[in-house]
């Protein structure tokens, strides 16, 4: 009896050192794939920071710049995962292996990111649009503030910032405001037995007195081009520079409502004409 008690003590203070050592093998790996993720995740952020300056120093595109950096980022990334993975003692090549046998899961769970991809080098070699471009696209307009390898930024004119998947943005509808000159468009409604002449002279003084609109393209434009059911519709177009669209807009609303009604060019309400038949017996 007093022999396999000693082998029992024996035995259990084996398990106890062996548990002791592989213990401590793990925690110096712990400690040590920690010690790689701050050390990684402080040296991506020089790094980042010294490819940013290098782009900024050549002469290349900001949609180029954005991109490229943004790429650079998700390969440092990997390469950091890779190291944490070796730093825990697995193999690399057995986790490239596992990853090799579940491709196709793989495949179709980064398909989207895959055309996101795709859709920047075609947003990059096409150029639909570029940073600081002004589009609408998506359901969705704003100031486009980087291409990013997945993702392109739009600062909306209410300062959100809004991220539109590059595979959507290379297949979908853009709109790009980024021109020279922008056509803006007025209806304005005036009442029934208003002289149209008049209504087109006063006018016509209107857009002349503002040396913002411009005769190329085309001149100014004005015609009688509705009658709606309770007013007559004018329509006027004029050719701004794209930087004065919004400010010739809501100045020439402003302007024409104060000469109308100072003219006596009346703006019509919604009206109905019930005809009432006679009840008299």
């Amino acid at each position: 009896m007093r022999v396999l008690e000693i082998e029992s003590i024996s035995h259990v203070g084996s398990i106890l050192e062996d548990l002791f050592r592989e213990g401590t093998s793990l925690g110096f790996m712990v400690i040590k794939a920690a010690v790689i993720f701050l050390a990684g995740r402080l040296l991506i952020g020089l790094l980042n920071k010294l490819v940013r300056r290098l782009l900024d120093k050549r002469e290349i595109e900001p949609s180029v710049k954005s991109f490229m950096a943004s790429a650079v980022n998700v390969v440092l990334i990997v390469l950091l995962i890779v190291s944490i993975i070796g730093a825990l003692g697995i193999e690399t090549t057995s986790f490239a292996a596992l990853l090799a046998s579940a491709g196709v899961a793989i495949g179709m769970a980064l398909s989207g990111n895959l055309s996101n991809f795709a859709g920047g080098l075609i947003i990059l070699i096409f150029k639909p649009f570029k940073v600081n471009d002004y589009i609408q696209a998506q359901g969705t307009e704003g100031t486009v503030k980087e291409i990013q390898i997945f993702h392109t930024i739009l600062n909306t004119p209410d300062n959100k910032l809004t991220y539109i998947p590059n595979g959507s943005l290379s297949s979908g509808v853009v709109t790009n405001y980024n021109v020279e000159s922008r056509r803006v468009e007025w209806i304005f409604s005036v009442d029934y037995g208003t002289d149209y002449g008049k209504v087109k002279n006063i006018t016509e003084a209107i857009l002349t007195a503002d040396s913002r609109i411009l005769s190329n393209p085309a001149p100014p434009f004005i015609a009688l081009s509705a009658l709606a059911d309770s007013s007559v519709n004018v329509i006027v177009r004029v050719w701004v520079k794209t930087s004065d669209y919004w400010n010739i807009y809501y100045d020439i609303n402003r302007v024409v409502y104060e000469t109308y009604n100072a003219q006596g060019i009346n703006f019509p309400f919604p009206q109905l004409t019930v005809h009432r038949g006679d009840t008299t017996h």
